[in-house]
């Protein structure tokens, strides 16, 4: 691997859009962990948290050294309806499925808190109230290799080399371990948060299954709604402080 590559004005224009593209895939891996791993006790959050993110940085650079393998993925493997489906598409549209599944969940459980403690009560009758740690890591384990999929054939259409795909992935996973716990303690202290939060994972899920049928949805839209979507909860806080003070 050719360190000197770094050296080049390209390679590092090249370095940063790749950590860019990364950090924005970031933010929703992130968030769908930290709501993931609110549900298990408090003393094993972090360290569900810092696997989760450790498992996303293996998944990329893993996918990323087979990247020649990752391009058959991008082949048509049949056809449904006219529809031409490929393995990037199956994984694409599976992971979606899951993602608006989760999603959709949570919001019941926040919605109708009664069936969640009633599921509460029956799993402590059982001897826990927790879901199983491990059930949870493999949750974050299939949209880690969604995120990472998506993340990776789009970094090799920009890059040919590795050594800067493999730099913007550990660059950006450095970033979301130092954001992790902030951002964990921040959405447990503001409950609307963590409705707007799922509310965008539904939205990311419906983005990914598009995507899987070929139906292109630019990011830029989706990301800028969700940004303008941020700011306006973040005016209501305020505006919500300011007539408690």
């Amino acid at each position: 691997m050719d360190l000197a590559i770094f050296l080049q004005p390209a390679a590092l224009l090249a370095l940063a859009g790749l950590v860019a593209l990364e950090l924005v895939l970031a933010v929703d891996n992130l968030i769908f962990i930290t709501i993931v791993t609110n549900r298990l006790p408090p003393e094993r959050q972090p360290l569900a948290r810092r696997l989760g993110l450790l498992g996303a940085v293996v998944t990329r650079i893993l996918l990323l050294i087979s990247a020649a393998w990752l391009i058959t993925l991008t082949a048509p493997w049949f056809t449904v309806l006219g529809q031409e489906i490929s393995g990037r598409d199956l994984v694409l549209i599976g992971g979606g499925l899951f993602l608006i599944w989760k999603a959709t969940t949570e919001i019941h459980d926040r919605v109708m808190p009664e069936d969640a403690e009633e599921a509460a009560a029956i799993a402590a009758a059982g001897g826990s109230k927790y879901p199983a740690f491990w059930a949870v890591i493999g949750q974050i384990t299939v949209l880690d290799i969604v995120f990472s999929l998506d993340s990776v054939i789009t970094a090799i259409g920009l890059t040919d080399h590795l050594a800067i795909m493999i730099a913007a992935v550990l660059l950006s996973v450095a970033i979301m371990i130092l954001a992790a716990e902030p951002l964990a303690r921040f959405v447990n202290g503001n409950p609307n948060i963590v409705m707007l939060a799922l509310a965008f994972l539904v939205m990311i899920g419906m983005t990914l299954c598009a995507e899987g049928l070929d139906v292109h949805v630019p990011k830029g839209l989706v990301y800028g709604a969700m940004a303008f979507s941020v700011i306006v909860e973040g005016l209501n806080m305020a505006a919500r402080r300011a007539k408690r003070g």
